[in-house]
């Protein structure tokens, strides 16, 4: 892991202290893609014993996160993310470690040139939760804005 995907891990746990009780991991931040784990730890289980599904979706909005301030993080002096709505389908039961991988649905330069017009610009950001395995265990779709600073 490179020192600057460290830097963002650590900003994200230092803002948003969810991710720090999680302990989520990252293994990639970058502004194509976004990758972070949920390790397996008994106090997060559900009644059947993988990951409670808030703990999923937690992550998968984290995964969502990352991949805004990697692509957008040159932008913050003038606008600050949000996440304006979130759907999350669960497709598998979850056991063990679980991965988020999260992906824009738009291209950087065009949601930076919408905010250039003067517009608050949402994109989607698309998350698929897989097992160890490989299997899929759930899909997101966060969208985010650029809320410009007033």
């Amino acid at each position: 892991m490179s020192t600057e995907q460290q830097t963002l891990g650590e900003q994200l746990a230092d803002t948003v202290p969810m991710v720090k009780t999680l302990g989520l991991e990252f293994l990639e931040t970058t502004a194509e893609r976004a990758v972070l784990r949920l390790p397996d730890r008994p106090g997060f289980h559900n009644h059947v014993g993988g990951p409670h599904a808030g703990a999923m979706f937690t992550l998968a909005e984290s995964a969502s996160g990352a991949i805004v301030l990697a692509a957008f993080g040159d932008q913050l002096g003038r606008a600050v993310p949000l996440a304006v709505r979130a759907e999350i389908g669960y497709r598998k039961l979850a056991m063990g470690p679980v991965t988020a991988t999260a992906t824009l649905g738009r291209p950087a330069a065009e949601v930076v040139a919408e905010l250039d017009s003067g517009a608050r610009p949402e994109f989607p950001v698309a998350v698929v939760l897989t097992r160890t395995d490989g299997a899929v265990t759930g899909e997101m779709t966060v969208v985010w804005t650029l809320r410009p600073h007033s």
